[in-house]
């Protein structure tokens, strides 16, 4: 009776291992090219670029996410893969109302847009 609990045990402990991994969001690397800045002049402010550096790390460290606002109009939301999920403002902080270029991993989900960040630099 011991041995058949065991076997029940691991093949459902295998079962949700399996699941978990099915369910796993797709990604796919990419590039994104564009400004840094907080996400709710992003949203309110209807801006395409920063109005200052100084300004957008004011609102970073009041509290507001910073976004991505890429070239083309879409806006990406920094994101960790880590468990608990961090927040992404302190890696974005020094690129705040500059002009970057990012390399990472895009999750897209219910038309939002996250990127994982791999790499990020000040565009030239």
């Amino acid at each position: 009776m011991r041995f058949r609990s065991s076997i029940v045990a691991t093949t459902f402990a295998l079962f949700v291992l399996v699941s978990v991994q099915a369910v796993r969001a797709e990604s796919k690397p990419v590039t994104v090219k564009g400004w840094v800045l907080d996400s709710a002049c992003a949203f309110t402010k209807d801006i395409k670029k920063p109005v200052s550096a100084e300004c957008a790390k004011a609102c970073a460290k009041a509290g507001s996410p910073l976004v991505i606002l890429a070239d083309n109009g879409s806006l990406y939301w920094p994101t960790s893969d880590a468990m608990p999920a961090t927040g992404q403002n302190e890696k974005l902080l020094p690129f705040a109302g500059e002009r970057v270029v990012v390399h990472g991993r895009l999750y897209e989900r219910g038309g939002s847009k996250a990127l994982l960040i791999e790499n990020i630099e000040a565009a030239k």
